[in-house]
């Protein structure tokens, strides 16, 4: 479905190859995980290219939260579908993963061959000490421009001890947050829709994407499962990673902890030494952070696949790929012509706008944990009670991180340099410093 109306009515909509392009420069520089990836679009398609305005940028990203899968990934997906249809949403989605997918598989084959590599670890802190600034500079901006009265600041605050220092469930809080905004509403009728909104979405046109989305996604895998056999490790990996396409609610620091466990426990594909690794690879890599999932299918299908291990490792890596996001095309274009619907109502609009202050607090929650494991190589858990605290190791400070950090809050915030060349400086930096060590 081409869209012939602008988003937001802001500039004038894109070609389709404008947009190649954009979507190409997001997915080299998505770095930070999704706090990261969120400001990032925020920037880039809210800022400068104004290519979908504020209310429906954050309407989308309470709608992609609500989602199993990686929220920044179905965001792109969504403005990609708003702009060009799902060719649209096809390029987008996919320009934001295979960048830091090849990545990842490079990495994961280093890995193999050679365990972990110095110089790419020197380079990826001075990239996560740019991301945290730019993740910052987003949450401050996002915060002022979404954030409208004090119940919504209220709001965002209680999301974010909910999820930080309660450990509450990112469902329940979303869920809890939509009651309060929809028992808040006044009513009234139904807002009429704006420039840029969907066309109907009838039942039949639904269930037919559904069935179209959900053939792509199994039938590849039940073949695969038919050829190798059921017990085969790319049988396993295709079941296990498409069971957690699905549960993946809250993105995916919520599922990291099930899936870490599944993986050194039962299955023993990796050591929790390894888990570890793969973590930190896909936190300082482009791309969505359940792009570690490939570094797991890669390393599993290398050591137990038979035959050839590096063709099997590849071959693991491609399985946990079409299992992790081809849901995620199966969610977006399934649900996308229903958003703007969703936003027409009074209460469902107040009750999104409640979910949006409490996606605040979750992206702040987001904030802190990665600028905790940026500047302190040492994070532990400790429990006062019902809280939860994240305390770190003051001897563990790292120096060039916390140096880095500083030059990157100079260039955003003091010299309002781009994104490119904050990371640019602060990963040459990183370079020369591990050089000079």
């Amino acid at each position: 479905m081409q869209q012939d109306t602008v988003i937001g009515g802001a500039t004038a909509p894109p070609t389709f190859a404008e947009a190649l392009k954009v979507w190409a420069r997001i997915g080299v520089i998505s770095f930070g995980g999704p706090a990261g990836q969120i400001a990032l679009m925020h920037r880039v398609l809210v800022d400068e290219r104004k290519w979908i305005d504020e209310p429906r940028y954050l309407n989308a990203l309470n709608f992609c939260m609500l989602l199993p899968g990686p929220e920044a990934m179905q965001l792109a997906t969504y403005v990609g579908w708003r702009l060009h249809g799902v060719k649209g949403g096809l390029a987008a989605g996919l320009l934001f993963v295979v960048p830091g997918a090849l990545v990842v598989l490079v990495l994961s084959i280093l890995y193999a061959a050679f365990g972990k590599l110095p110089v790419a670890e020197a380079l990826f802190v001075g990239i996560k000490a740019a991301v945290l600034a730019i993740v910052v500079e987003a949450l401050l901006r996002i915060a002022r421009r979404s954030l409208k009265d004090n119940v919504e600041w209220a709001i965002a605050g209680a999301a974010f001890v909910a999820i930080f220092f309660l450990a509450v469930p990112f469902p329940i809080i979303v869920l809890a947050a939509a009651l309060v905004g929809f028992l808040r509403a006044t009513g009234g009728a139904p807002a009429p829709r704006g420039p840029g909104s969907e066309k109907t979405a009838h039942l039949g046109q639904t269930l037919a994407t559904i069935g179209v989305w959900l053939a792509i996604w199994v039938v590849p895998l039940a073949a695969l499962a038919a050829i190798f056999g059921p017990a085969h490790v790319l049988s396993q990996i295709a079941w296990f990673f498409s069971k957690l396409a699905v549960v993946t609610f809250g993105g995916a620091y919520a599922v990291l902890a099930y899936m870490a466990q599944d993986v050194v426990e039962s299955h023993r594909w990796l050591t929790a030494g390894e888990m570890l690794d793969g973590l930190g690879l896909a936190e300082t890599t482009p791309g969505p952070l359940i792009l570690v999932t490939e570094f797991v299918g890669f390393l599993a299908a290398h050591r137990h696949g038979g035959g050839n291990p590096w063709a099997m490792g590849v071959l693991g890596a491609f399985v946990t790929l079409w299992a992790t996001f081809a849901p995620c095309f199966l969610w977006i274009f399934a649900g996308a012509p229903y958003i703007e619907r969703l936003n027409a109502e009074p209460r469902l609009k107040s009750a999104l706008a409640a979910v949006t202050a409490a996606v605040v607090g979750v992206i702040l929650n987001l904030t802190v944990w990665f600028a905790l494991h940026v500047l302190f190589a040492s994070v532990n858990e400790r429990f006062a009670g019902p809280l939860r605290l994240h305390v770190p190791d003051p001897a563990s400070i790292s120096g060039p991180a916390l140096l880095l950090s500083g030059v990157a809050i100079v260039l955003l915030f003091v010299l309002h340099r781009g994104v490119m060349t904050t990371l640019a400086v602060c990963g040459v930096l990183a370079l020369a410093w591990h050089a000079a060590t």
